[in-house]
């Protein structure tokens, strides 16, 4: 052990292992009957204690049972785990602690019921509120413990009565597995799957007799198929109006032609064409060009050429030379003509083209007026093709709802059967037995008493000690005035004295109830101290 160590001018001195021992021989008889008192008080109050008796049992989480999902699908989807989670186990320990399965177990163990003692501490108390105090104390006093690497949750009780704690433990595991069964599969579902299955047979039962009236007012024949014949027709006669507006559009355009040629078409055409010299007037116009050319003669015969009535002469004779010239050039032209082909060819397909237009106008007016008629049919009965669509759709989907509702009513049926033969996810692995060991062994008590009385014997000799003032040993002089102890002599009567070196060492024993010679190096302090206690 650690020692204190104490310096004076020159020397150093510490508190050895002998002087702590010392402390328990100066107190040897309280430390005696303490540690006699503190036993025997231990003993007596574990002999005063009713003994205790443990009940134990265990549950195991697993996943052998698995249910069908809710859900609106024909096939709901399984989800298996072949392992149990943490959350899951720690899910299950809630449920045991819950306050509704702890509440019946209080109630049915008679773990409120009130005492003597009790009635008195906690007067005016109403039953709820025993109840609840009840459920608390019985919350702390489970052990509930998930054993390591196992799906086992193990569950102790200790009770001053061995029937008590097995009925406890015994309940509970009931009050836990119906808790369980409550939340993970809760009750009704049969009888919901059971009312919807009837709804949607009636349901759909409507829909058949609402689908069968209907189907007879329409003659047997669905409007979809009608409606599809009614469109090919007018498909045939909307092809039949594009080609009379086409044949429309050409007979105007050949009215169009036909109307530009009649213009320019003449009526009457020259058939025969017959050019030829006009005999008389040639003949004339020669013969006076004769006489004029032998009147010149004459005339030049008798006068100049520069005569006046030679020039006359000459002027005529050129005048009758080009009249000569331009009737040889100029022959006369006799045209037969006659009425032309090409112009009543026209004029009779124009005529034509005029009747064809007419035509096709009037029968665009028929085609339009039948296209109307089958389109108003058409979008008759597209709208009763629809409200018959919606009621097969209404009786298809009634009728898959009525199936549905029928297979999870089996579902349920069959959880609910094995709800009743406690086929569930949660099992009793070990059912609790009536204890007949209590807990309490008399060497554990044994134990506890010696190491409680050896502390409490240890505490009250050393706190005694701190408490006495007086000098025992020359360690605590030197501590405590700061002055080197020569000797120190017991006071007892037989003891031998202690022969102190300069560092404060003796070399006999005693009891520390002496007087100490110290050597004064200067001024001295003045302890006061009680009587016995060793003067410097």
């Amino acid at each position: 052990m650690s020692e204190p160590i104490f310096r004076t001018g020159h020397k150093s001195y510490s508190l050895t292992t002998r002087d702590v021992v010392a402390i328990g021989f100066r107190h040897q008889r309280v430390m005696i009957l303490c540690f006699v008192g503190v036993v025997i008080g231990v003993m007596l109050s574990a002999l005063a204690l009713p003994p205790k008796y443990r009940a134990e049992t265990k549950l195991l989480v697993k996943r052998e049972r698995v249910d069908p999902i809710v859900s609106p699908e024909q096939n709901a989807p399984l989800m298996f785990h072949d392992t149990v989670s943490e959350e899951e186990i720690n899910s299950e320990v809630e449920l045991i602690q819950s306050q509704d399965v702890l509440q019946k177990v209080v109630t049915a163990c008679g773990l409120d019921n009130t005492t003597f003692l009790g009635s008195i501490l906690h007067y005016g108390e109403t039953a709820q509120n025993r109840t609840d105090r009840a459920v608390v104390r019985l919350r702390s006093d489970l052990q509930l413990e998930v054993i390591k690497k196992t799906n086992v949750i193990s569950i102790a009780y200790e009770s001053h009565k061995p029937e008590i704690a097995q009925k406890v433990l015994a309940t509970l595991d009931k009050a836990y597995l119906d808790k369980h069964l409550e939340v993970h599969h809760p009750t009704g579902q049969a009888e919901f799957f059971d009312k919807e299955a009837e709804r949607y047979k009636q349901e759909m039962l409507d829909a058949e007799a609402q689908l069968s009236k209907f189907t007879a007012q329409q003659n047997g024949v669905a409007p979809t198929v009608q409606r599809d014949m009614v469109l090919q027709k007018l498909a045939d006669f909307n092809s039949s109006l594009d080609t009379t507006r086409a044949s429309i559009a050409e007979s105007q355009k050949r009215i169009a032609d036909l109307e530009s040629q009649f213009q320019s078409t003449p009526s009457r055409l020259t058939t025969q064409v017959k050019k030829g010299d006009n005999a008389q007037v040639l003949e004339n116009l020669k013969s006076t060009l004769l006489t004029l050319e032998m009147k010149r003669t004459e005339l030049l015969t008798k006068y100049q050429p520069s005569y006046p009535l030679v020039v006359e002469v000459d002027k005529e004779i050129n005048d009758t030379r080009a009249a000569l010239t331009l009737e040889q050039t100029s022959p006369v032209k006799e045209e037969t003509t006659d009425q032309n082909p090409t112009y009543g060819w026209v004029a009779s397909e124009l005529a034509k083209a005029k009747a064809d237009l007419s035509g096709y106008q009037a029968r665009e007016t028929a085609l339009k007026a039948i296209v109307n008629v089958y389109m108003a049919e058409a979008k008759k009965l597209e709208e009763q093709g629809i409200l018959q669509g919606d009621l097969v759709r209404t009786q298809k989907a009634d009728e898959s709802n009525y199936l549905l509702y029928i297979k999870k009513r089996e579902e349920a049926r069959i959880s609910d059967a094995m709800d009743k033969t406690r086929i569930l996810n949660v099992s009793i692995a070990q059912s609790p037995s009536l204890p007949s060991l209590p807990t309490r062994s008399p060497w554990i008590f044994g134990v506890v008493a010696c190491l409680l009385a050896s502390a409490v014997s240890l505490g009250v000799v050393f706190a005694l000690d701190y408490a006495d003032q007086s000098f025992r040993t020359p360690s605590e002089v030197m501590a405590e005035l700061r002055i080197p102890v020569l000797a120190a002599v017991p006071s007892q009567q037989g003891s031998n004295p202690l022969n102190m070196d300069g560092n404060g060492h003796g070399n006999g024993s005693g009891n520390g109830n002496g007087k100490a010679q110290v050597k004064d190096h200067g001024p001295r302090p003045r302890a006061e101290r009680q009587p016995g206690q060793l003067n410097s």
